[in-house]
C-alpha cells in the first residue's frame, strides 16, 4: 500500500477513535476509496436542509439525486429508509432531507449527503460486493461475491464455489489472482460476453481492485480496520463505481499466533522411550494402550508405567510417580480421569520428564465446570515455553492417540484386532484428524493402506493441525496428507494453508475434509463480509487455491485419499479423457458425467490398432472406433485390456477410466466356485490383465467394476494392484474429477480453450 493511502487510513481511523466510534461515516469511506482509485459518485455532506442551495444541486449530473442520511449507529441504511433517490429539484430535496431529520431524530445524526445518481443496470451480473475484513482462522481475507438485490439468491442457489472468490494478503501469489477469478461462476458471468450482452467488466480490471484491497488489508486488518465492504460495487458504462461502503475499525492490536517448539514433535511421533500413566492390571484404557504399543514391536525396555505398588505390568517396569522415573522419556502418554490431567501436566513440567506428551482425557475445556482444568494445563504449558528446555509439546486432550509406523508404536486405546492394519512400512500417507472417532474409523477404512501416521490431535490444547503439517512437510516419505479438521485455534488456519501450499508445491497431495458446515452460516456468509470468519466458503477457497483437494462428503474424503495414494506417481497433464467400457449404459454414463473432462478424438495411429481390435472381437459391424470406445459384452479378456492399453497410451489422452460390467460370460471376474469354471485370478483374466496395466503407463487412470456384492472380490484385487476402483461411473467421474482438478490447481478452468472445445 502506498504511502499515501496509509496516511489517510491512520487519519481517518485515528480521528474516529478519538470520538469513540466503532465505525467510519459514509464520508470517510468514501475518502478511503477515493485514496484508493477506487471510482466514487460525486458526494457533498450537509449538516441540515438548511444548508441546501439551488447552486449545490447544479455539481451534479442528470436529474436525480441520492440522499442518504449519516449517522454512528445505523450501518446499513438502506434497510431503514436512509436512502433515497428524489428527483435534483430545489424544493423536493429539502423536503426528502426535512422528512429524513424527522425520522431519525433519535439516531444522533451527524448531517446528509447528496450523491450523484449512478445510472446502471440492476439485473444480474451489474452488482458485486467486494470486501476485505479479519477472520480468526486465517487473518485478513478480501472476498469478492454477487452484490446488491440478488446476493442472498445467488448464494442459496449455485453450488458451493461458484458465489465467493476469496483471497488472502499472505496466501495468495498476486499471479494466481486472475486465475482465482476465472474459476469463480459470477466472475465469469461479469467479464465474459454473453449472447448480446458485452461483458460488463474486464478481468483484468477487476484483478486490480482486488490487489488494491488486498494491499490495505495487509497493512490495516485488523488494528485498524475489521472490516470493510463496497456493496453494491455497481458495474456502469464508465466502468465499476462504489456506491455504498461500510468501514468497521480495529481496537489497534493484532493477534499473534502461539508458536510452539515442532521441531519437539520428532519425539512424539519417533519415541525412543515411552512412559505411561493410568494403566490397570485390569483391561482399562490405559491397558488397551499399553498393549497395542507392544504389539507394535515397541522394546518393552523402553517403556515405563507410572504404577505405585506394582513391580510389572505384562512385563513392563512400573515405578512409583513421575519423578522416579529413570529418564526424560520421549514421550508420555496420560490416561487418567481429566481432573488429575493438570497436576500430572504440572509435575511432569516441574521435573522436565517429558519431552512430549499425548493426553486421552476428553471434557477439558468442553463441558461446563472444566474451563479451569483447562486453563490450568494451559498455564503450565506457557511457563515451560518461557524457559530454555520450551517443555513438552503435547496433543490432546480428548486425543484417540497416535499410530505411528516409522515410530513402531499404537497409542490408541482401540484394540488392534478391531481395526486390523496391513503390516508393512506404511503407505506414504499421513492422517491428521481432530476428531478420534473418525481417526478410528479412517484407520479401518484405509487399514489396507496402512497410514505411515494416524494422528489425532483432540482439542488442540497444545498442539494443532497446522503445527502437524508444518512439521510433517518437510518428511520425504509423506507424499500424501488427508486431514479432518473442525476447526482451526486462531490464526492456524492460515498455518495450515502456508504448510500445504509448500507440500502441493512440491507435488505432492492434501486432502482436507473441513466439518462445522451450516446452512445458516452459508446464509450469513452470503449477506455481508462481516460473517465469512471462520466459515466453511472461505477454508474451501483459500485452500483451492492452494493446490488443497477439498472433500464434499466423508466417502469423497475416503475415495479421494485411496486416489492419492494409488495413483502416486502417476501423472496428471490435462483434462483430456480417454475412456473404455464394455457397456453401452457405461459409455453414455461416461459423456453425461464429464465435468471438466472432455473426450478428445484418437490419433490416427491409435485408431488404426483399435479398429484391429473391434475386427478380431468380431463387433467391428455393430460398433466404431470412438472416445469412449464400446468394446460390448462380447470382447474376451486378452482383447478388452488390448484396448484400454491402446486407449491410454493415445497421444491425445492425458487420463484414463476403464469400465467393466462384470457379468459377461466372456470375462474371467469371479472367484473360483461351482457352477463355472472362471478363476479372476489366473494370470490371462481381465482382473490380472488390468492389474498389470498400471505398471505400463505413468497416466493417472482409474477403474470401475459396476456390479453386485460377487465382485468385490475382483475391484479389491485391483486395488491392491495399486488401481483406483469405483463400483459406479457417474462417482468414478465425480471424485476423478476432484483429484484431477488438485493436481492442475494452477490451470482453473475456462468455459473453452485452444484444447478444450466447448461441450
Amino acid at each position: 500500500m502506498s504511502a499515501v493511502i496509509d496516511q489517510v487510513v491512520t487519519r481517518i481511523v485515528e480521528a474516529a477513535r478519538a470520538e469513540g466510534r466503532a465505525a467510519l461515516l459514509d464520508p470517510e469511506g468514501f475518502e478511503l476509496l477515493d485514496a484508493m482509485d477506487i471510482p466514487i459518485p460525486r458526494q457533498l455532506f450537509l449538516h441540515s436542509a438548511a444548508d441546501i442551495e439551488p447552486a449545490q444541486l447544479a455539481m451534479f449530473p442528470g436529474d436525480r439525486i441520492v440522499l442518504k442520511v449519516v449517522t454512528p449507529r445505523i450501518l446499513h441504511k438502506t434497510d431503514v429508509g436512509g436512502v433515497l433517490a428524489v428527483p435534483k429539484e430545489h424544493a423536493v430535496v429539502t423536503a426528502a432531507v426535512q422528512s429524513m431529520e424527522q425520522s431519525f431524530a433519535s439516531h444522533d445524526v451527524t448531517g446528509f449527503t447528496l450523491n450523484e445518481y449512478i445510472h446502471h443496470d440492476i439485473a444480474l451480473g451489474s452488482q458485486l460486493l467486494l470486501g476485505m475484513r479479519w477472520t480468526e482462522d486465517f487473518g485478513p481475507v478480501v472476498t469478492l461475491g454477487p452484490g446488491g438485490i440478488h446476493v442472498e439468491f445467488l448464494a442459496e442457489n449455485l453450488k458451493p464455489g461458484s458465489a465467493l472468490a476469496v483471497f488472502s494478503p499472505e496466501l495468495t501469489p498476486d499471479d494466481m489472482i486472475e486465475s482465482v477469478l476465472a474459476g469463480d461462476a459470477v466472475t465469469r458471468l461479469v467479464t465474459q460476453h454473453i449472447r448480446h450482452r458485452e461483458a460488463r467488466i474486464s478481468r483484468e480490471l477487476l484483478a486490480d481492485l482486488v490487489r488494491k484491497f488486498l494491499a490495505v488489508a495487509s497493512v490495516s486488518v485488523p488494528h485498524d480496520i475489521v472490516e470493510f465492504e463496497i456493496n453494491p460495487l455497481a458495474l456502469t458504462g464508465r466502468g465499476p463505481v462504489a456506491l455504498d461502503v461500510l468501514v468497521k475499525l480495529g481496537d489497534g492490536r493484532t493477534p499473534v499466533r502461539e508458536e510452539r517448539p515442532i521441531q519437539k514433535i520428532r519425539h512424539l511421533l519417533e519415541p525412543r522411550t515411552i512412559g505411561l500413566i493410568g494403566v490397570s492390571q485390569s483391561r482399562n484404557t490405559g491397558h488397551i494402550i499399553l498393549e497395542n504399543i507392544l504389539q507394535e514391536g515397541f522394546n518393552q525396555d523402553r517403556i515405563y508405567l507410572v504404577k505405585p505398588g506394582v513391580s510389572t505390568i505384562d512385563g513392563v517396569r512400573c515405578y512409583p510417580s513421575i519423578t522416579s522415573l529413570p529418564e526424560t522419556v520421549d514421550l508420555f502418554v496420560v490416561s487418567v480421569a481429566a481432573a488429575r490431567v493438570p497436576e500430572i501436566v504440572q509435575e511432569v513440567i516441574g521435573s522436565e520428564k517429558a519431552e512430549s506428551m499425548i493426553v486421552v482425557p476428553g471434557g477439558l475445556g468442553e463441558r461446563s465446570g472444566t474451563e479451569v482444568l483447562e486453563q490450568g494445563v494451559r498455564f503450565a504449558i506457557a511457563e515451560a515455553r518461557s524457559s530454555s528446555w520450551q517443555g513438552p509439546v503435547i496433543s490432546g486432550g480428548n486425543c484417540l492417540g497416535i499410530r505411528s509406523v516409522p515410530g513402531r508404536y499404537n497409542s490408541t486405546f482401540i484394540p488392534e484386532y478391531k481395526i486390523r492394519s496391513q503390516p508393512g512400512r506404511g503407505a506414504p500417507l499421513a492422517v491428521i484428524s481432530q476428531s478420534g472417532a473418525f481417526a478410528a474409523s479412517r484407520a479401518s477404512r484405509l487399514a489396507n493402506l496402512n497410514p505411515r501416521y494416524l494422528i489425532s490431535v483432540g482439542n488442540q490444547s497444545d498442539l494443532t493441525v497446522g503445527d502437524y503439517l508444518s512439521y510433517l512437510k518437510d518428511d520425504p516419505e509423506i507424499e500424501i496428507f488427508a486431514c479432518y479438521v473442525e476447526g482451526f485455534r486462531p490464526l492456524d488456519g492460515r498455518q495450515w494453508l502456508s504448510a500445504a501450499a509448500d507440500i502441493t508445491a512440491s507435488g505432492r497431495s492434501v486432502i482436507l475434509y473441513r466439518a462445522g458446515r451450516t446452512a445458516a452460516g452459508a446464509a450469513a456468509t452470503a449477506s455481508h463480509t462481516a460473517s465469512v470468519a471462520g466459515d466453511y466458503s472461505v477454508t474451501r477457497e483459500l485452500a483451492q487455491t492452494t493446490g488443497v483437494v477439498v472433500a464434499d462428503t466423508l466417502a469423497d474424503f475416503d475415495d479421494l485419499t485411496r486416489l492419492a495414494c494409488h495413483l502416486n506417481g502417476s501423472s496428471v497433464t490435462g483434462w483430456r479423457l480417454g475412456a473404455v467400457s464394455n457397456s453401452g449404459f457405461e459409455c453414455v454414463a461416461i459423456a453425461d458425467t464429464l465435468g471438466r473432462f472432455y473426450l478428445p478424438s484418437f490419433t490416427q495411429v491409435t485408431e488404426g490398432k483399435l479398429d484391429g481390435v473391434l475386427r478380431a472381437a468380431g463387433i467391428d459391424s455393430v460398433v466404431g472406433v470412438q472416445n469412449p470406445l464400446d468394446l460390448t459384452p462380447i470382447t474376451a479378456d486378452s482383447l478388452f485390456a488390448e484396448a484400454a492399453q491402446v486407449v491410454l497410451a493415445d497421444d491425445n489422452v492425458d487420463i484414463g477410466i476403464v469400465g467393466c460390467v462384470p457379468m459377461t460370460g466372456a470375462l474371467n471376474t469371479l472367484e473360483p466356485g461351482q457352477g463355472h469354471s472362471e478363476s479372476l485370478y489366473d494370470e490371462d483374466s481381465i482382473v490380472s490383465r488390468i492389474a498389470r496395466l498400471r505398471q505400463t503407463t505413468s497416466k493417472a487412470w482409474i477403474a470401475v467394476v459396476d456390479g453386485g456384492p460377487l465382485y468385490d472380490a475382483m475391484a479389491a484385487v485391483l486395488q491392491r494392484h495399486d488401481v483406483p476402483t469405483f463400483r459406479t461411473m457417474d462417482r468414478a467421474l465425480r471424485v476423478f474429477e476432484k483429484y484431477c482438478g488438485g493436481r492442475l490447481q494452477h490451470d482453473r478452468p475456462q468455459i473453452s480453450g485452444p484444447e478444450e472445445p466447448s461441450k
